[in-house]
This record gives C-alpha cells, sequence and structure tokens, in this order.
C-alpha cells in the first residue's frame, strides 16, 4: 500500500552556507510495503548554498527512493533562472569530509535510488540503515521570482540484500615502457551530467588514440567501480572526480580508488588547503579545470598555492582557453612556491555526442604506463598538450658542450651560453604556424613544415621556452591574432639555476 503525506516547508536565507529544514518521518511498516512524503517548500533569492531535509529512516527498510521537481519561471535576458541540484547522504552525516555521503546528480537526473544491492549512477550502493539521512538540494541559480520545489521520498520495506565488492582498475598496465603515452583526464558519463556509458566512453578513447583516461564525476565517485573490463595491457585507466564548488571546479586526479573529496565549500570558507592535502593523501594530483571558463561558478577562485597543475586548454579551442594560456604564462616566472612549477593540462571534458574524447590530451613522457608515472610526469610538466593523436612534437634544446633537455627539463648551461631549441611537427593542419615564446613573449615563429624548426638564444634571454603549433586563423581575422591551438608544450627551462 502506498501512503503519500504532503509538507510544507519554506527556506528563506539570507546567507550562503546551509540550511537543515524540518525532518521527515516515517513509521515501521511490513515487508513488502512502501510509504512515500511529499515535501514542498520555496526557496528565494539568497538562499543558502545546501538545503539539508533530514528524513528519519526505520528499520527494516530495503530501498530509498527520491524524486523531485522545481519551477523554471520566464526571466528576463541576461537574468539566471532556476537550477536545483540534488543528492544524499546517510545516517553517518552531513559534516564537510563525507563521511555520510552516497551520492550526487547535481541536476542530471530528477530521481535516484539506493539499496544494498544497487543505485542509480551518480550514488553509492550501500546499506540502508536505520537513522537520520538527509536530502540535500543545491539551488545552484535563484530566479528573481524564486523557486518553489517538491521533493517526493519513498521507502520501500524488506530484507536488504549484498552489497557487491566494486572492481576497481589496476594500477599499471602494459604499455611499452619509457615512452610518450595520452591520455584525457577530464571525462564524464552517465554517473554525472554524462550521456556516455563507461564502455561508450572507452570505446570513443581508444578510437581516439588514447593510453590512458581518468574518470572525474562531478562531486561523485559512484564512477570508479563502473569501468571492469574496459582496460587492458595498453590501456589504462584512472580514478577521480571533478570537484564542483560555488568558486571553481578542480580535477582530483588520479586518486586512489573511492577517495571521496567534498565539494560544499567557497574560496571565502579558507578551507581548500584541507581538501588539497585530502587529494594528495589519496596519491593524487590537485588540477583547477577550465580556470577562466564563463559559466556560473566555474571560474576559479582558489588561487594556485595548491595547484599541482592547471587545465589550460578544456575542450575544442575558444577564447576562455586563450585567456587561460595567456594566465599560465604569467605565472611561469613566478610559481606558487619557490622551486615549484605550474605545469599546463589540455583535456575535453567530453560528456557526449558530438563532443570528441581526446580533443584535446595531454600527451606525457613517462617510464611506465602506470598510475605513479603518468601522474609524476605530469607533475614535472615532461608533457605537451594535443588536439588529436594525428598531431605529434619533438622540443629539445642543447648547448654548446653537448647539454641535452627535453619538455619540462632544465638545460643547465651559464647564462651567456648559446642555446639552440629546435621544435619538430608531424602531422599538424594545413597552414599551421609554430611559435617560441619565453618570459619576454613570442621569440619567433615560422611556417610549419616537414623540416625542424630551429632558434638560438641564450639562458640571459629567455628563462624558458615553449612552443605552440596554431592553426591558421580564420579569414578576415584582425591582423596578428593567433589562430586556434593545435598543440603546445609545456616549457623547456634555461639556466642553472630554478
Amino acid at each position: 500500500m502506498d501512503r503519500r503525506d504532503v509538507l510544507r516547508m519554506s527556506a528563506g536565507v539570507s546567507a550562503a552556507g546551509a540550511l537543515t529544514l524540518g525532518s521527515v518521518n516515517f513509521a515501521h511498516a511490513a515487508d513488502g510495503s512502501e510509504a512515500s512524503r511529499t515535501v514542498r517548500g520555496r526557496l528565494e533569492t539568497g538562499a543558502a548554498d545546501f538545503v539539508y531535509l533530514p528524513v528519519e529512516v526505520p528499520s527494516g527498510v530495503r530501498e530509498i527512493e527520491v524524486s523531485y521537481s522545481y519551477d523554471k519561471p520566464e526571466v528576463p535576458e541576461g537574468t539566471q533562472g532556476n537550477a536545483l541540484d540534488i543528492g544524499m547522504f546517510d545516517e553517518r552525516g552531513t559534516a564537510l569530509g563525507g563521511r555520510g555521503f552516497r551520492g550526487w546528480s547535481g541536476g542530471a537526473r530528477d530521481r535516484f535510488t539506493i539499496s544494498a544491492e544497487k543505485a542509480t549512477p551518480g550514488y553509492v550502493a550501500g546499506p540502508v540503515r536505520a537513522g537520520t539521512w538527509h536530502v540535500v538540494l543545491g539551488p545552484y541559480t535563484v530566479a528573481p521570482q524564486g523557486m518553489s520545489y517538491e521533493v517526493t521520498i519513498t521507502l520501500r520495506h524488506g530484507e536488504q540484500g549484498e552489497t557487491p565488492r566494486p572492481v576497481h582498475p589496476p594500477e599499471r598496465a602494459k604499455g611499452r615502457g619509457r615512452a610518450w603515452y595520452r591520455g584525457d583526464c577530464h571525462l564524464h558519463t552517465v554517473h554525472s551530467d554524462g550521456k556516455r556509458t563507461p564502455a561508450e566512453t572507452a570505446a570513443a578513447a581508444r578510437a581516439a588514440g588514447l593510453d590512458f583516461i581518468t574518470t572525474t564525476e562531478h562531486n561523485t565517485t559512484s564512477g570508479h567501480g563502473a569501468w571492469e573490463g574496459l582496460w587492458d595491457e595498453d590501456f589504462l585507466i584512472l580514478c577521480g572526480e571533478e570537484v564542483t564548488t560555488r568558486n571553481g571546479h578542480l580535477l582530483a586526479l588520479g586518486t586512489d580508488p573511492g577517495t571521496f573529496v567534498d565539494w560544499r565549500y567557497r574560496a571565502r570558507d579558507g578551507v581548500f588547503s584541507r581538501y588539497a592535502r585530502r587529494i594528495r593523501r589519496a596519491g593524487g594530483l590537485v588540477v583547477p579545470a577550465h580556470p577562466n571558463c564563463p559559466f556560473v561558478g566555474c571560474q576559479w577562485k582558489f588561487g594556485y598555492e595548491d595547484a599541482d597543475a592547471v587545465e589550460v586548454w578544456n575542450g575544442p579551442w575558444t577564447a576562455d582557453d586563450e585567456l587561460a594560456v595567456a594566465a599560465w604564462d604569467n605565472m611561469l616566472t613566478a610559481p606558487p612556491a619557490p622551486g615549484r612549477r605550474l605545469p599546463a593540462m589540455g583535456n575535453s571534458d567530453a560528456h557526449a555526442e558530438p563532443q570528441k574524447v581526446g580533443l584535446p590530451h595531454t600527451v606525457v613522457h613517462a617510464e611506465e604506463l602506470s598510475r605513479q608515472a603518468l601522474l609524476e610526469a605530469v607533475r614535472e610538466g615532461r608533457s605537451y598538450l594535443a588536439e588529436s593523436s594525428e598531431i605529434s612534437l619533438t622540443f629539445e634544446a642543447s648547448g654548446p658542450r653537448g647539454e641535452h633537455a627535453g619538455i619540462g627539463g632544465r638545460l643547465a648551461v651559464p647564462p651567456d651560453a648559446e642555446v639552440s631549441v629546435r621544435l619538430k611537427v608531424t602531422g599538424a593542419p594545413a597552414g599551421a604556424t609554430a611559435r617560441f615564446m619565453t618570459d619576454e613573449g613570442e621569440m619567433f615563429s615560422a611556417a610549419v613544415s616537414s623540416e625542424p624548426l630551429e632558434w638560438r638564444t641564450t639562458a640571459s634571454l629567455a628563462a624558458y621556452v615553449r612552443a605552440e603549433v596554431r592553426h591558421a586563423p580564420p579569414v578576415g581575422s584582425p591582423p596578428d591574432l593567433p589562430g586556434a591551438m593545435a598543440a603546445m608544450t609545456n616549457p623547456l627551462w634555461l639556466g642553472r639555476r630554478g
């Protein structure tokens, strides 16, 4: 028998943070029965970032289902309308750190279920224990008219089944030994707001010529165990998360499987360093994603003191990527801390067709095809970014006494020693131009051909050199405006001091 009750609640809060509503109560019931409660409420502009709806779950519950909806009134052009995210915490609580985390779907779906045996993608299967659970609502944007919402919680009673043990990807693959490996480290599937399944994503990555990928779903770890059978000796899958805060997104890249990183804070809360340490303790890297993205909540506001790398190229080349590369270049001679560098990454952020997995990706020079070796190569900047696997770069420098260095390395020569910098490009698009960039700006450019390009300088004149390969600018573009990026390297450093 379906018992449906309706409760009305309002939540008007004038400051960001969190708000907890009154509890939704359920009585004990017989096996095989189900009961539902519907909560209706209203949020005004300026509502809390997160609104918690406590649900008192009695013993004997087999499955929880939650569905929700909200109104979307018309708003004036240029004004944000209503957008409401949703997730779930279990009886272990909602404290920061996520001990009670059971899933997040943002605004990607309007219902989800959780049981011991299974859960909707984005949510984590496990026992449904008695206690106070919380539906968490995230009013991402609220229209001037306010937001009316409705949440229905259904409890189904009965004996709980077994929770399957997740099968996580291995730490390493056979690979090609010490080599250049191509990887896309920012991808979404049905486990957050993507449309591809993990199998479809893996197939697209292989078709793009990639050697590894990272699963980075928004604010959830449910995808870590969803790749069984999709890796092999030449294809590695790393675990991670796109930590999606109100002040920017970051990739928790290559973390231990099952590692959850909380997202419920802003830059002004002063807690980001705690979560950066959490990522590193789990063996991962902290990588701010699309830092200049113009969308609400996407621009990076936390600074780079805790970053290990930065994603400067996200998806097809656009103006915000141009801004991100320029901002990153400005930081190269003033790193976050003495002796630290901030390498660049490029990833597709692909969600669904026709978005291309591998456009762009990061090509790293690693000792082997393993999680540890790949992350070490990313951290040290032994990498370049490419729009496809068709394009390959060789970028190196040499000194007068046989000194040699490649991408991410340092050519240790005296300040006045003559340095030769060479770039070899294969698979470049027609009409492409190469540019050599230093701490002074563009110092050399030439049309890409089958022959290597060479430029001479000294360490006193260039603290670093990096290369860009650009498409021909569109017809009618302003003079001196570069075309879209086809590939770019991390810096090659010059001089004996770093």
